[in-house]
């Protein structure tokens, strides 16, 4: 059955290019009406939204669309507040917001200033709070809510470089971790997407040759699926190049060393406890004193 949003309007930051633009015409394409949010000429975008912006909006209407342009900056409070006052004035609801905006700012940890590990966290980890802190309230007051964040392998995996990125993209695990269990009762569900993408961001990263393969139109069904009816809570969906994967945070069965012991019993057990053999993935994080409980008990 195809994935529709007919009377549901999605909300995406930094929505003017690249995989942002790519997610906004393809809701449009199945009916959503769309918020294109991209950073005006000025810093706050008190000056309004860009050009990129009004270009998508104009690709959307021309397809028989709707959409509007905002120019807010996502580590602007007031002006992300502004842009949801507005989405609220014309649609009246918002029932998804991707958290696509982003930034870099590439240099070794020993090399790298705390300004500039701040200015990324504050676009990546903040920029995604603020603005899903905006819609929270309109979404438990509806009943219904989509919330997906921008994460990267940089920051499940780490990447040479990228250590502010990285943490911004771990941060953002951290919080629909919670935000999947406290928006359950509301039906709200949140999830988080990992994209490859040949974009202006990464066009440093990768070799010329790829942009064919990573064109990132190729990401976006992974979003569309994140953002329907039947998507689960709490997933972080990899896509790139047409494949997608799951990925998840694991561990390890465990191993009961006693009450009295030492780091030196972990030493001398290490390779039974770092075993991955039957690992389990918590859903919430009572779960793992539950389990040292049982490991106790077994003990």
């Amino acid at each position: 059955m195809e994935i529709r949003f007919d009377g549901q309007v999605v909300m995406i930051t930094g929505a003017g290019a690249g995989l942002g633009r790519c997610h906004a015409l393809e809701f449009a394409r199945r009916g959503a009406k769309v918020v294109v949010n991209d950073l005006g000429p000025e810093p706050d975008g008190s000056a309004g939204p860009s050009e990129n912006a009004k270009a998508v909006v104009a690709e959307i209407e021309a397809m028989g669309g709707e959409a509007m342009a905002h120019g807010a900056s996502v580590t602007n409070q007031v002006a992300v507040g502004n842009m949801v006052q507005e989405v609220m004035e014309r649609f009246g609801r918002i029932d998804v917001l991707v958290n696509n905006a982003g930034i870099l700012g590439d240099k070794s940890f020993h090399n790298m200033t705390l300004e500039g590990f701040q200015k990324v966290l504050d676009v990546h980890l903040m920029g995604t709070v603020t603005a899903t802190h905006a819609v929270w309230p309109i979404m438990r007051e509806q009943a219904y809510g989509r919330v997906i964040v921008t994460t990267s392998s940089s920051g499940l995996y780490g990447n040479f470089g990228q250590s502010n990125y990285g943490a911004g993209k771990m941060g953002v695990l951290g919080l629909i971790s919670t935000l999947k269990l406290e928006g359950e009762k509301y039906n709200i569900r949140c999830a988080a997407l990992a994209p490859t993408a040949w974009t202006q961001m990464t066009a440093d990263i990768f070799p010329p040759e790829a942009e064919d393969m990573f064109k990132p139109e190729k990401v976006s069904p992974a979003v569309i699926y994140l953002a329907g009816p039947d998507a689960p809570s709490g997933t972080i969906l990899c896509a790139g190049a047409g494949g997608f994967a799951r990925a998840a945070l694991m561990e390890s069965p465990g191993v009961y060393l006693g009450p009295d012991a030492s780091a030196e019993d972990i030493a001398a057990n290490w390779d039974a406890i770092a075993s991955m053999d039957q690992a389990v993935e918590h859903f919430a994080g009572l779960e793992q004193p539950q389990k040292m409980t049982r490991l106790y008990q077994s003990g």
